[in-house]
């Protein structure tokens, strides 16, 4: 099936989202550990996907752990070290596409604020022909709503669209809309699946 437009995941495709890593640097992994099964960290983090403020969500959270509150506040004081590089090569395949004027779109789950910080340290984030944000749309992936918004405000059709996401149930949920999927591991094979779908050619996806 021929593809009309390509869509990213942003965390973990395009740059790094490292919270773990970030914590095992600062605490050590079995502290982190410890903090994670007793803080309900990435469930908050979900929340300010879905549009809640970050700040407050992250500061009351911290009110309600603390003998952890110093850590969790780093989920905002220190946000930006938890995304400490981009992803060279898949920034490349999508410039690459734009460059051919294949649209590229986002979908990405994200709170508002951390899109905008995200942005300001990659600008790259903002070459999007068409972003959306979960907390812009107050609603987050795998939900059906936020793959339904975009087929309606782009005008594709679902078989038309190619998305990579490096999480399975995102996949899964975009598969059972007709949409052509891509599980995000690393750069090389996302490229070699552009190859093979006739979207950029072996030396425009090196």
């Amino acid at each position: 099936m021929p593809v009309d437009a390509v869509v990213f995941d942003i965390g973990r495709v395009l740059i790094e989202w490292e919270p773990e890593r970030f914590y095992d640097s600062r605490i050590g992994p079995a502290r982190r550990k410890q903090l994670f099964a007793e803080v309900p960290l990435h469930d908050m983090n979900l929340n300010v996907d879905r549009g809640h403020p970050f700040r407050e969500s992250v500061y009351a959270l911290a009110k309600q752990h603390p003998e952890w509150a110093e850590e969790i506040r780093w989920w905002h004081d220190c946000w930006l070290q938890m995304v400490p590089r981009a992803i060279p090569r898949t920034l490349r395949l999508m410039q690459a596409l734009q460059a051919k004027k294949i649209p590229v779109f986002a979908l990405s789950n994200f709170g508002a604020e951390t899109f905008e910080l995200a942005c300001g340290t990659y600008p790259a984030l903002r070459g999007f022909d068409r972003t959306f944000v979960s907390a812009h749309l107050k609603t987050v992936k795998p939900e059906p709503e936020i793959y339904a918004i975009l087929e309606r405000e782009t005008g594709v059709a679902p078989d038309r669209l190619l998305f990579t996401d490096d999480r399975l149930e995102n996949i899964e949920a975009a598969d059972a809309r007709g949409w052509q999927t891509h599980l995000f591991t690393s750069p090389a094979p996302f490229a070699a699946r552009l190859v093979q779908a006739g979207l950029l050619t072996e030396q425009e996806a090196a």
